[in-house]
């Protein structure tokens, strides 16, 4: 039978490998798509239905999700996430080509259904 003193050398070995292993996903993109989602939502009616400048809440999202996605790997998750969404809900594509310039922000990715993630970074 292995005594304690082995058991817990053990552990401790190998908690930094395990440490390691379970961070290094969340390492690739920092962003998830819950939180493109959330930061976009207040821009979606307008997106779809929308006419003249964008609400205020709108491009408070917009402007969290460009301080958010810095990463190239941000980018790309973010871009994935967007393309999804722009599939499903169909925007105004002029008013989602100027939601950037309107909101006086630089996206670092396209809202659009058709955008090359393999391109953003």
């Amino acid at each position: 039978m292995a005594s304690s003193s082995a058991i817990k050398f053990v552990f401790v070995a190998a908690l930094p490998l395990v440490l390691l292993v379970l961070l290094a996903p969340a390492s690739e993109a920092a962003i998830s798509c819950s939180d493109v989602i959330k930061d976009l939502r207040p821009c979606v009616n307008y997106l779809v239905n929308g006419t003249g400048a964008p609400p205020s809440s709108c491009c408070a999202g917009a402007s969290a999700l460009a301080s958010a996605a810095t990463s190239s790997a941000d980018k790309k998750a973010a871009c994935q996430c967007i393309k999804s969404a722009a599939q499903k809900m169909n925007p105004n594509q002029q008013l989602a080509q100027a939601l950037p310039a309107n909101c006086g922000i630089t996206l670092p990715v396209a809202v659009s259904p058709n955008v090359d993630c393999s391109k953003v970074g």
